[in-house]
């Protein structure tokens, strides 16, 4: 079996921690040794590797000053423990991995394998990193990235194209599902009608996530509940008709207890795991054109122009028109959307192929099972 070292930037909870997550427990449930090290240190996702038994080594790099010391640490891990593959994933995983794959030589052969989670990033605030991986880009075999946006973006400013490969995020279909008991009982415990419409917008407060629309728009609708969850959103400012959860473990019956799921992103999305997982649960999405997400939701769900608050709040409204019936037979349909193009078991699938085979770029051949957004 393949032995796989996964170094991130973090582990608090996210797009790209949650994709970690779900990769290296299903490939560690087939056999696949997995090691992850975590350059920020500890997080939520930590706990949740080590109760899967995945090893996790937080390495606590706080500043440039600790920066060395970590990556001695990968470096001595590599030397070590000999892995097949060493995965990067984010910008800042990217290129500690590297560095430390080409320091730890000579050794066992291995694959530096990269793992690239946005689209149309800020440059202002990510251009020094971004140009440190384009020119690095060269150096890994296989860039995965999640979109088909965020290849042509990564493309576009220098990352190498042949090494490219889009596995799409996998979500668990069987977690994320509607539930009616759980919706009844966080309506009830929340203070929630039965037969209010209620609008969710998961994400923590970032530039790129906008909730400065979503809020303008939820202002606009006073008939319906808006409901905010992610770090930092206690803190925002809300109309009367929106309520501030902020950080939440448990997303599975927050979901349920909805009906619409937002995502109201201005720029950075890849693949938006929340307007999938929200499909899931049986969910109307409604969501800017931002990364893959008019790809993810074809035309079971609305999308709008980033920053347009007129059209965002004329999306939700339509669909909060529907009646209770035909709002979830349009949720249901999303959920089937997502079952048959977005499952998790695929993208491990895919994971386990890339790592298995041996394939040294993009441009290999595809497992069957690989996902395509573009057919999708």
């Amino acid at each position: 079996m393949t032995s796989i070292m996964h170094v991130i930037t973090g582990l608090g909870m996210g797009g790209a921690e949650n994709t970690l997550l779900q990769t290296a427990v299903g490939l560690e449930q087939r056999g696949h040794a997995q090691r992850v090290f975590s350059l920020a240190g500890p997080g939520v996702v930590s706990e949740l590797l080590e109760q899967a038994g995945v090893s996790v080594i937080n390495l606590g790099v706080r500043s440039m000053i600790t920066a060395p010391a970590a990556l001695s640490a990968l470096i001595n891990s590599i030397r070590r423990d000999s892995p097949a593959i060493v995965q990067g994933w984010m910008y800042h995983g990217n290129v500690a991995a590297t560095l430390a794959s080409m320091l730890a030589r000579p050794g066992k052969p291995r694959r530096l394998i990269w793992n690239l989670r946005a689209s149309n990033m800020d440059s202002i605030r990510y251009g020094r990193i971004m140009r440190w991986n384009a020119r690095l880009s060269r150096c890994a075999h296989t860039i995965v990235v999640n979109s088909q946006a965020g290849a042509s973006f990564h493309r576009n400013i220098g990352f190498s194209e042949k090494r490219m490969r889009v596995i799409a995020n996998g979500i668990d279909t069987m977690r994320f599902r509607p539930d009616g008991r759980a919706r009844e009982v966080f309506r009830f415990e929340h203070g929630m009608a039965s037969d209010a419409r209620i609008v969710l917008w998961i994400a923590r407060v970032d530039p790129m996530k906008d909730h400065a629309s979503f809020l303008a728009a939820m202002a606009r609708l006073p008939k319906l509940q808006g409901i905010l969850v992610g770090a930092g959103t206690e803190t925002l400012a809300l109309p009367p008709n929106v309520r501030a959860l902020g950080f939440c473990r448990d997303l599975a019956k927050i979901y349920a207890a909805a009906d619409i799921i937002v995502s109201s992103s201005a720029f950075g999305e890849g693949f938006p795991n929340v307007i999938v997982e929200g499909m899931s649960a049986g969910l109307v999405p409604v969501g800017t054109d931002v990364g893959d997400l008019r790809a993810i939701v074809g035309t079971d769900g609305e999308v709008v122009p980033p920053r347009d608050v007129d059209a965002l709040t004329q999306a939700i409204a339509r669909v909060a028109a529907h009646d209770a019936d035909s709002l979830r037979a349009l949720g249901a349909r999303a959920r089937q959307r997502v079952v048959a193009n977005f499952g998790l078991s695929a993208m491990v699938d895919a994971y386990e192929h890339l790592y298995t085979q041996g394939a040294l770029s993009g441009i290999a051949k595809k497992p069957n099972n690989e996902l395509d957004l573009e057919a999708a």
